[in-house]
């Protein structure tokens, strides 16, 4: 029984992930490449039209935390946080350096480009694509 269960579980991962990238191609990779290491963002920072993924989620993850030691609590805030952001973005609730904002300003609104459901989606992709992988 317990097999089967992580099977599910491992399934319904996979599947998601999937979903999420689709979702972030469609939707985020014109603006954000996926991943992209320190010396090469500042090498490509003029043609760049914002932060690669991979320092979006590690400066979010940074700043999203409780003291809370649970990692579920933080990666839920992260999503939630994400999914709210993606629909409303505003610069009071920006969490990108003071530099990045100066450069890139604050993200458009996708309101009405992707669904609650798909904003969620790729928060969870967001989090869980560069689980232990440092923007450097």
């Amino acid at each position: 029984m317990k097999t089967i269960l992580l099977a599910t579980i491992l399934l319904s991962t996979i599947i998601f992930a999937s979903d999420g990238y689709k979702i972030y191609k469609k939707n985020c990779a014109s603006c954000h490449v996926e991943v992209m290491n320190k010396k090469d963002v500042l090498k490509n920072i003029t043609k760049m039209k914002a932060p690669p993924m991979v320092e979006v989620s590690a400066r979010l993850k940074e700043n999203i935390k409780t003291t809370d030691e649970e990692d579920d609590v933080n990666r839920y805030l992260f999503i939630l946080f994400v999914k709210d952001y993606i629909i409303n973005p505003n610069l009071d609730n920006s969490i990108c350096h003071a530099g990045a904002l100066e450069k890139f300003g604050t993200m458009p609104s996708l309101k009405d480009k992707i669904s609650p459901k798909d904003a969620y989606t790729v928060a969870e992709w967001l989090y869980d694509r560069y689980e232990n992988i440092e923007f450097k």
